[in-house]
């Protein structure tokens, strides 16, 4: 299990006393039944035809997002090219997201499981991260420099792949929770706040924003872990805790969670000190049918109400900034701050 201090995090000192920043990263990708078993031959990106109303959004308030893209939207025409000129305007940045069961070299039995890139044997991950890295490097003409594992599959083996193929951002980590479930990872000991890691050269994790809320205050991580195990999550513990406003467990993003929820979640960090916000959704949500949140027309219209919804909350703060996941890092580097932790 990844931990901060496994990976040998520090904490740069990052605050909201200058008014918090807000990071947008979109996980580019095709379209798949979340529901179904992975395959290989799921690799229609028409979903990226639609990419224009989410961004239509994030253009009125000055946002520019990171576009993490995977292979078939690196390869296939409807995947990138209503991305190219988005990224010739200057509107957004391109990073890379690895789908195993869709990445050549795809010589791993398919499975939930090997649906984590940190389960592969390191080797495989590397190419196959190699030859995504070189994909997404021959569409758009740089060196990506941001990547974030498909279903938050990183792990130690990961870090060292990302490191060696030159990416120096990470985005992977989606604090409290945990895939173990699932065959994946668990990030149940971080928290939001970004951190170097991996040695020399340095790499900066720009985790989700995921967090607690509720009357628990400090104790609600632990509270949520008792209300997750198997026999109290038969009974539905972690929704009752949610009803009574004990705790409830939150990430920043338009996909299943209400505008109430986000401005909650995004008050709360920034409280506690937490200077920058990662609000991350899906690619096939900015058209129907293609995820679990947008279903419908109505359900298009609501996901694009509350993201602007969230935007013009976060811009009426005094000093809300945006920025994107490279210049934040390059100006880290340039105030060399950097204290040990956590």
């Amino acid at each position: 299990m990844l931990t901060p201090q496994s990976v040998g995090a520090r904490f740069p000192r990052v605050t909201g006393d200058a008014g918090p920043l807000l990071l947008v990263v979109v996980d580019t990708e095709e379209e798949f039944e979340w529901g179904a078993p992975f395959s290989p031959s799921n690799t229609s990106c028409r979903a990226m035809r639609s990419v224009h109303r989410v961004q239509a959004v994030l253009d009125r308030f000055g946002v520019r997002p990171t576009y993490v893209i995977d292979y078939p939207v690196a390869t296939e025409p409807d995947g990138y090219e209503p991305l190219l000129e988005i990224f010739r305007d200057g509107r957004c940045a391109i990073g890379a997201h690895l789908h195993p069961w869709v990445n050549p070299p795809q010589v791993e039995p398919i499975s939930s499981a090997n649906s984590f890139a940190c389960n592969l044997e390191p080797a495989l991950e590397r190419e196959k991260l190699r030859r995504l890295r070189a994909a997404v490097a021959e569409r758009f003409g740089i060196t990506p420099r941001v990547y974030k594992a498909g279903r938050y599959g990183l792990g130690a083996a990961s870090v060292d792949a990302v490191r060696a193929l030159g990416f120096d951002i990470d985005a992977s980590i989606n604090p409290h929770w945990d895939y173990a479930v699932y065959g994946g990872p668990s990030f149940a000991a971080f928290d939001a706040r970004p951190f170097w890691f991996g040695g020399e050269p340095r790499l900066l994790e720009v985790p989700c924003s995921s967090g607690f809320v509720g009357a628990a205050g400090p104790l609600a991580p632990a509270l949520h872990r008792w209300a997750s195990t198997p026999a109290l999550e038969r009974l539905r513990m972690p929704g009752i805790l949610d009803r009574l406003g004990l705790a409830s467990r939150i990430m920043l993003s338009p996909e299943g969670y209400t505008l109430d929820e986000m401005v909650r979640l995004a008050d709360t960090l920034i409280a506690r000190g937490v200077g920058t916000l990662t609000l991350s959704y899906h690619s096939p949500s900015a058209a129907v049918g293609h995820t679990p949140y947008v279903r419908s027309q109505r359900d298009l219209d609501e996901f694009l109400g509350r993201l602007e919804g969230f935007l013009e909350h976060f811009f009426r703060r005094p000093g809300g900034r945006t920025t994107t996941h490279e210049a934040f890092r390059d100006s880290l580097v340039n105030m060399r701050e950097s204290v040990a932790g956590p």
